[in-house]
């Protein structure tokens, strides 16, 4: 089961001691908090479950994470169940019903089912002879946390009404979890996409002063009256808010850690793989989720998720330090550590190169087809090294090696510190070779968005050698854009030279990767807020009763929205005619809408001639008002 650590960092069996770590009481203040029928019912069989937790905790103190006293039933249930069965209602009115939460991490003697039904029995057996009412039931975490996965969250709300009898900080995480999640949920429900546990507490490394780490992703998508960084810090103020309330509610003092991420950010992180984000896939646990979160963790489950630089160097540096544990451990014959030493780092090099991370068995094959074969960048030799401890650690496995002698270990350790050495060489020729890659796309980028933005200011042709001089003058000297991105397109095309001319160095790959997404960055919000303004002027905002309209015009094609507040907004849309009147309206949709307006090139003016007012009366009544200056 989980083991516990001294005060000097050694393991020892949770024992006696675990039982001291446990919260084993209900704090006064927390009971005052519960309903009044509830503190009747804990005082009066305070003893019989003093007992039960005591003989239990003895018998199976390794595996019990928490006990908790469940709720009772519904008064409205009750009575409903009184009227049908009144003599059986009679009965399950004096019913005790415990909840045992059981820790099944390291069950390896029994499958954990049917450790969870060995102590189901066990209990069950001890509860009636405490008393024939004490009915306990065990969960155990595996299928607690599949429940999650699958969104069945009835045993969290459950425990999120209990009373905790004895606990070990997993029953308290849930509480406080499940209710903020709720208070969150009822709030800001249109925005949660998914609400997840995660840190120590899913980790197995949970204690009873342990924070309670909790992630939230807000969906962005939708936001139109706000930036996005102000949805995220505005949501995130009032969530930690609720964080505190949830705390104050349920008397819990362990730190609420909250975690606010937007989507489209938490899309960027997956995308680079940063490594917290893969973590919080690996091991958080969906409390709530729209069935985003578990498509990512099935993701990162088939190797679906490109690992980040960060990622493939801690591949490659646990090379090195595998192999320093293999020197050390050598009568203990490292055959483990050898194969992931030289495995991971083949891995890195395949994934630095563009490939997802492949099973190792075909690590070896893929390492031979590309680097050897395809790029002629490695000798076959290496490979070669590769597949023999590939193939002497699946021989060990499969039962046919028993053992490997301390030659074949001092052999196997001198070839894979020179296979390390050689995948050293290796990367620095990827990394060369994706260095000059990455100039010429930020090059092509950067090139690409400024004839954009000139496009956009009426500037049609772009050459390249006018993009400078037109940058200057259409954009910096007319103090539309800042001075400093003038020297940052030079610092760009100078690096593109050097690169043309074999002369680009690392620090300046560097130095324009960082300088170009800054760049390119301001340049699509430039265009987003100019594109924004000329959409504004191409539209025609109406009153009509006490609704409020919209008619877009697109080229020769009008979209009118005729309920700008509707939730459901109804769309149609017409032709604009050459006398500037409206054809025949037909059903449109937000989705075309939007694909018009990625597409469509809106003119820096929109003439509204007279037909169009008639038109207006005959879609919105004659009623129908036009507002100037809205």
């Amino acid at each position: 089961m989980a083991k516990k650590r001294n005060k000097d960092g050694d393991k020892t069996d949770s024992g006696s001691a675990a039982v001291k770590e446990g919260n084993t009481a209900l704090p006064e203040k927390s009971l005052e908090k519960l309903p009044k029928d509830v503190q009747e019912k804990l005082k009066s069989i305070k003893t019989k479950l003093d007992k039960f937790q005591k003989i239990i905790l003895e018998k199976f103190d390794k595996y019990i994470v928490g006990i908790t006293l469940l709720p009772p039933p519904k008064a409205a249930e009750q009575q409903q169940d009184l009227q049908k069965h009144s003599t059986q209602q009679l009965a399950d009115k004096d019913k005790i019903s415990v909840l045992v939460l059981v820790d099944d991490f390291d069950s390896k003697k029994m499958s954990k089912f049917e450790l969870k039904d060995k102590l189901s029995v066990i209990m069950s057996n001890t509860a009636k002879e405490i008393d024939k009412n004490l009915i306990p039931q065990v969960v155990i975490l595996s299928e607690l946390w599949q429940n999650c996965y699958d969104g069945k969250y009835e045993v969290l709300q459950l425990i999120a009404l209990s009373a905790p009898i004895f606990d070990r900080g997993m029953l308290a995480a849930i509480k406080i979890a499940e209710i903020h999640k709720t208070m969150v949920l009822k709030k800001f429900e249109k925005y949660i996409v998914s609400y997840v546990l995660a840190g120590s507490l899913v980790q197995g490394r949970a204690t009873p002063s342990s924070d309670i780490d909790v992630w939230i992703v807000i969906d962005d998508t939708d936001v139109k009256k706000m930036t996005r960084a102000e949805l995220k810090d505005k949501l995130r103020a009032i969530i930690i808010g609720i964080g505190i309330e949830a705390g104050e509610l349920t008397g819990i003092k362990n730190k609420l850690n909250i975690q606010v991420y937007i989507l489209t950010d938490f899309w960027d992180s997956l995308r680079e793989a940063n490594p917290i984000i893969f973590t919080l896939l690996r091991d958080g646990v969906p409390f709530y989720d729209r069935g985003i979160f578990m498509a990512w963790k099935q993701l990162l489950k088939m190797g679906k998720i490109k690992p980040s630089p960060e990622a493939i160097d801690m591949f490659m540096g646990s090379g090195e330090q595998m192999l320093k544990r293999v020197e050390l451990k050598l009568k203990d014959i490292g055959m483990e550590d050898i194969y992931y030493a030289i495995l991971t780092p083949s891995q890195a090099a395949l994934m630095l190169h563009g490939v997802p991370p492949p099973a190792p068995k075909e690590t070896a094959a893929l390492m031979r087809e590309i680097f050897v074969q395809k790029e002629n960048m490695l000798e076959d030799k290496y490979v070669k090294t590769l597949e023999r401890v590939i193939d002497l650690r699946k021989a060990i496995e499969h039962g046919e090696r028993k053992d490997v002698s301390g030659k074949e270990i001092d052999e196997l350790l001198d070839e894979s510190d020179k296979y390390l050495k050689r995948i050293k060489r290796l990367f620095t020729q990827i990394e060369r070779i994706k260095e000059e890659d990455d100039m010429v796309k930020i090059y092509e980028t950067i090139v690409t968005i400024i004839r954009d933005v000139l496009r956009m200011e009426g500037v049609e042709k772009v050459e390249d050698e006018e993009v400078v001089k037109l940058f200057e003058d259409e954009l910096i000297s007319q103090g539309k854009i800042p001075a400093k991105f003038l020297r940052i397109l030079n610092e760009i095309l100078k690096a593109k030279k050097d690169y043309d001319e074999k002369k680009l160095t690392r620090v300046e790959v560097e130095k324009v990767k960082k300088d170009s997404n800054e760049f390119i960055k301001f340049l699509v919000e430039y265009l987003q807020r100019k594109r924004g303004r000329e959409l504004e002027r191409a539209k025609i905002r109406v009153k009509h009763g006490s609704r409020y309209g919209e008619v877009i015009l697109l080229g020769d094609v009008a979209f009118i929205i005729h309920d700008i507040d509707h939730e459901e907004k109804e769309i149609s849309k017409a032709k604009i005619k050459e006398d500037g009147s409206l054809g025949t309206t037909e059903k449109s949709s937000l989705a075309e809408l939007e694909k018009v307006l990625t597409k469509v090139e809106i003119p820096p003016k929109v003439f509204i001639k007279e037909p169009i007012f008639e038109d207006l009366k005959n879609i919105f009544g004659k009623d129908v008002e036009i507002l100037v200056n809205y």
